[in-house]
């Protein structure tokens, strides 16, 4: 298939499946419990990116506490625990990852 013909289908769908939920005038109205599960969409796709960052190194799992993107990722999560301040968490989370790979 041709790449240009590839990239314009995806942004056709990718377009319409957020103006069917951005576009005030359509009478779509989704219950309680799909809202609940849509809640939960942000987190899902955040731990299947960042999971295969922090524990596969080079190809292998690891999950030694001596790694450093495992501390960092510990780091992360304290820290947004304690300071509930996103861009102090990544600043001071990426501060212990660079410390730990040296």
């Amino acid at each position: 298939m041709n790449d240009w013909l590839l990239f314009g289908l995806m942004a056709i769908i990718v377009f319409a499946s957020r103006y069917l939920f951005l576009e005030p005038r359509l009478p779509l109205k989704l219950n309680d419990k799909a809202l609940e599960l849509l809640s939960y969409s942000a987190p899902a796709v955040l731990a299947a990116v960042i999971g295969p960052l922090v524990f596969l190194q080079e190809g292998k799992l690891t999950t030694s506490l001596g790694s450093p993107y495992i501390i960092g990722a510990l780091a992360a999560i304290v820290l947004m625990l304690l300071t509930k301040n996103t861009l102090m968490t990544a600043v001071l989370s990426m501060g212990v990852f660079f410390v730990c790979n040296l």
